[in-house]
């Protein structure tokens, strides 16, 4: 029986919707649809129940960054996430040295190949000065298809997305090339024009890099970037919801146009969430973090996130009054598909990985479950 846990009473949200009064067996590391008479059972009455969350673009947590720090380091700012509802994680880097991030992309391919993250993402070095947020400028060069490549294969198969400027020369056939290889190809810190991001899309772009952020600015005689994004149904839109990245009703614009199948949560976190105000270094730059938001040292420009994904769902449900369905869709499940491990998490179903998520009734995080294993235990005092 110790293999066997029934999670019973609570509000079990499933890609069919909402049971009441529902439960979720596992077994093992597993999510199975039986099990044997007499297994012990979590009463979580008046709870929520929703999958892991899915986190595709995160920098580090807990201290540490994923793009600088020891294997010791990134591991530690895995598990903070993980403390916050986060059980799939992909690592995420900033721009840096050729060389740099070659090199990185060898250690971290190791970890997910173990399992510890959901593969990498880099977001540069082929991004617009124009649009460089948190970025070194001197660090930016155009996307060279045989860079890209270069990255692509240091990862050993672990690439999962590339943040471009697509306008850039070089743009569209780098965006070719990562599609060719499976690669998510993301329009993101960049000042394209409404046709040049269309263009993209059309050459395999398939999601926006935090939407609104980091590219021009909705407009009624040239509208950019985010028109052409929102309204072409192969995109995915990629939105920070901590606050402070978005108004509200730039968040409810999005939902509205995309719809909650297009959009996918994200935390851009660096090194301070889950951690605490201070200073901290995103790649070569200097961050000043207060009241927890981050912003550079020089020129003040937001630099990633503080956030954990258990406050945007709170945030979601409680702010901005999305269904809770729509948020698991943006948070768990959407995600899940875009990098192509729907198969085992992103859904409570029968036969993918026990990894849970569970809310209080106010939308506070009580528990975490990662293939089976409490690491929040919600039956704790």
């Amino acid at each position: 029986m110790a293999d066997h846990q029934v999670l019973a009473g609570a509000h079990v949200v499933l890609p069919t919707g909402i049971v009441e009064n529902g439960r979720v067996i596992v077994t093992g590391d597993r999510i199975t649809g039986s099990a044997p008479e007499g297994a012990p059972v979590v009463d979580l009455t008046g709870h929520w129940l929703v999958p892991g969350f899915v986190d595709m673009h995160n920098h580090g947590g807990g201290g540490a960054s994923f793009t600088s720090g020891t294997v010791d380091e990134v591991l530690k700012g895995v598990h903070t996430h993980r403390l916050h509802g986060t059980t799939t994680v992909v690592a995420s880097f900033v721009t840096g040295e050729a060389d740099f991030l070659t090199q990185r992309a060898g250690l971290l391919s190791e970890l997910a190949e173990q399992g510890e993250i959901a593969g990498l993402h880099f977001e540069g070095p082929f991004i617009s000065p124009c649009r460089k947020g948190a970025h070194d400028e001197s660090l930016l060069r155009d996307p060279d298809p045989a860079e890209v490549r270069k990255l692509v294969d240091a990862a050993r198969g672990q690439a999962k997305m590339v943040t471009l400027a697509t306008e850039l020369p070089g743009g569209l056939d780098s965006v070719r090339l990562l599609a060719e290889h499976g690669v998510i190809a993301a329009i993101g810190h960049t000042d394209a024009t409404y046709e040049q991001t269309v263009q993209a899309i059309d050459a395999g772009a398939t999601v926006a890099t935090h939407l609104f952020n980091a590219m021009p600015g909705l407009g009624h005689r040239a509208p950019g970037p985010i028109a052409a994004l929102l309204e072409d149904e192969r995109v995915t839109v990629e939105l920070i919801n901590d606050g402070t990245h978005l108004h509200p009703a730039a968040l409810e614009f999005a939902f509205h146009h995309a719809g909650s199948e297009r959009v996918a949560f994200i935390t851009d976190a660096m090194d301070a969430a889950g951690f605490g105000d201070g200073r901290y270094m995103l790649g070569t730059l200097e961050v000043e973090v207060k009241d927890s938001v981050a912003r550079l040292v020089e020129g003040d420009s937001i630099a990633g996130s503080t956030l954990t994904l258990d406050r945007a769902f709170k945030r979601a449900a409680t702010i901005d009054r999305l269904p809770v369905t729509a948020i698991v869709e943006a948070i768990a499940a959407n995600p899940a598909r875009l990098l192509g491990v729907y198969d085992r998490v992103g859904s409570l179903e029968p036969g993918k990985d026990a990894d849970i998520a569970v809310l209080d009734a106010e939308f506070n995080l009580t528990g975490v479950m990662r293939k089976g294993e409490w690491i929040v235990d919600p039956t704790a005092v």
